[in-house]
């Protein structure tokens, strides 16, 4: 005779279980707090949007009505004919395609060349690599203002060939402005890329390096798809920050044919009158194509700030 080992996998088949109160899911407790959070979130958001919506209110408006009745009153009318006053009376196409034309040609150039540093500094087994990229980083605390000066004089020596500058000169061209943008964003581009290629698996370029794949062809085919949302992000961020520019463009471009779209308000500025309700339409205006930009590519550029955020 054997004796029974006694188990607790449960009853038997066949068995009968007896009758009992059935087992019953956790009844989700709510949590405390939530709404509260969403109150202040938007409270936050509402304090961030408050002069993007202001501005947008008074475009709007007649300036007969807002000097009348102040800027927070309910209004009397609405109408557009503030956007199409401002887009006519500042010359915006001009100065829009001037943006563009710094501001594309300098994303590019500089999410290639960040890319192609960040690879190496983080992929490649080189001596001096943390050095580089320390170098790199360093850039960025360097104030921009400090070089006003000599890369004024510097650019004012540096001739072009003709097909590239019109003055002969690097001073007064786009490509004075596409050249300090792209050296000033390169630290922080560089910086956020080399970690983001850090994170990517060993086991794909090991594979990539065993199937004879070249340094060139790690880089292009395998580790810049993999790094498309971080290429989004920055890419977006770049495109706002060089389009927004002020700054370069005023101290580096003399012909007021070439200035880029931030510097059309001011033909929306009178000599001794300036209707504010206008320059609030003007500045909506110069705002569009960076939202439109955000939009598009909205998914990408969330996915790369969030990636690594959460696992499994």
């Amino acid at each position: 005779m054997t004796a029974d080992i006694p188990t607790t996998a449960g009853p038997r088949p066949g068995t009968a279980v007896p009758a009992g109160k059935p087992d019953r899911p956790a009844a989700k407790r709510p949590r405390r707090g939530r709404f509260g959070v969403h109150i202040f979130l938007g409270g936050v958001s509402l304090a961030f949007l408050a002069p993007l919506l202001l501005a947008v209110y008074a475009s709007l408006r007649p300036y007969e009505e807002t000097a009348e009745h102040g800027y927070f009153s309910l209004p009397r009318s609405l109408s557009f004919d503030y956007y199409r006053q401002a887009f006519s009376d500042s010359e915006m196409s001009k100065y829009f395609i001037n943006s563009i034309i710094i501001a594309v040609p300098g994303v590019l150039v500089v999410l290639f060349l960040a890319s192609f540093v960040a690879f190496v500094v983080a992929r490649l087994r080189i001596r001096g690599g943390l050095f580089l990229l320390i170098l790199f980083t360093a850039g960025n605390l360097l104030p921009q203002q400090v070089i006003v000066t000599p890369l004024y004089v510097m650019f004012n020596r540096i001739e072009l060939p003709y097909w590239m500058s019109e003055s002969m000169l690097l001073y007064d061209s786009y490509w004075a402005v596409i050249l300090v943008n792209v050296g000033f964003q390169m630290g922080f581009c560089v910086f956020v890329l080399a970690n983001f290629m850090r994170a990517l698996p060993n086991e794909i370029l090991e594979a990539a390096v065993v199937d004879g794949a070249g340094v060139w062809t790690r880089y292009w085919r395998i580790v810049l798809p993999l790094c498309r949302p971080a290429l989004a992000a920055l890419g977006t961020l770049q495109f706002t920050w060089m389009y927004n520019d002020f700054l370069w463009a005023l101290v580096f471009i003399s012909d007021g044919d070439k200035l880029p779209i931030t510097s059309a308000l001011n033909n929306l500025r009178g000599q001794f009158f300036t209707d504010y309700n206008l320059l609030a339409a003007g500045s909506v205006l110069v705002a569009l194509p960076t939202i439109v930009v955000f939009l598009l590519l909205q998914r990408h550029f969330i996915a790369g700030l969030t990636l690594g955020s959460t696992k499994g």
